[in-house]
């Protein structure tokens, strides 16, 4: 049901998945990963930061999915980034999700003085085969434009914030004329816009939710998404939204949304 996404590397992506930041006390991960295997995701972004990579590997094994079905995605936090230090953190990350290698792993934030030494440790993890694919997130222009000179490896993907709200073209045209996958995260803007009229008006249109149009909308930019939920009924609803397609001139309209509403903190201030 999910279309795949080749990334640069040659490897397959699924173009959707379940995003698990910032966890609640009261929210049962596993159980969460579980029902999205049973409901057809195969894509899990977690990250160290999070604090559930464990949970991710207890409902992987859990699951009765072979690991090669499973693309698991984690980060390196902002205070384990430098090139030793990174190394290290990504052993942990094995540790806690029990596996032998990661999908795709990304340096969770660009670290002003830590970046490019996280880097190579990324591509040292990639040429010992630990990681399928590496990658960054929340890199705008000036991070890569920083890297290239030291970069050995082009990065897969760049994970970074995108909705109608933040939308960012020359961003995204920059990852894509370098062949770099957007994935972008807080597709729903943790609600924040559930009620905004122009929104409401196209889900009433389409008969979808406000929330289903919103994947959509990131769905047809290109990039791979990762809305999060714990409910089985709205990882249900977050998934079945290939069925329609928004129209040109409708995504158009999206287009214009942008007012800078984040939910995460601002990259350039990296």
């Amino acid at each position: 049901m999910i279309p795949l996404i080749t990334l640069n590397n040659g490897i397959t992506m699924p173009q959707l998945g379940l995003g698990i930041y910032d966890p609640q006390p009261d929210q049962d991960i596993k159980q969460a990963v579980l029902w999205a295997f049973e409901l057809g995701y195969r894509l899990v972004d977690t990250a160290a930061a999070y604090k559930n990579e464990r949970e991710v590997g207890q409902a992987m094994r859990a699951s009765g999915l072979s690991r090669e079905e499973i693309f698991v995605t984690t980060k390196v936090q902002n205070g384990d980034q430098g090139f030793e230090p990174t190394l290290r953190a990504f052993e942990e990350s094995l540790r806690q999700l029990n596996t032998d290698y990661v999908d795709l792993y990304l340096i969770h934030w660009p670290v002003k003085e830590h970046r490019l030494a996280t880097w190579k440790a990324l591509e040292k993890i990639y040429a010992e085969g630990k990681a399928r694919a590496i990658g960054v997130s929340n890199y705008y222009i000036p991070h890569f434009e920083e890297l290239w000179p030291e970069a050995e490896i082009i990065p897969a993907v760049n994970q970074f914030e995108l909705s109608p709200y933040c939308y960012l073209p020359e961003q995204l045209a920059y990852c894509r004329q370098r062949g770099i996958q957007v994935e972008g995260y807080a597709p729903l803007v943790r609600g924040l816009k559930a009620n905004d009229p122009r929104l409401v008006q196209l889900a009433e249109k389409y008969g979808k939710s406000t929330f289903q149009v919103l994947i959509r909308w990131s769905l047809q930019q290109s990039a791979i998404t990762i809305p999060k939920s714990v409910s089985k009924s709205r990882l249900a609803a977050n998934i079945d939204v290939f069925d329609f397609t928004l129209s040109t001139e409708d995504m158009a309209e999206m287009n214009t949304w942008h007012d800078n509403t984040r939910v995460a903190d601002d990259p350039t201030e990296y």
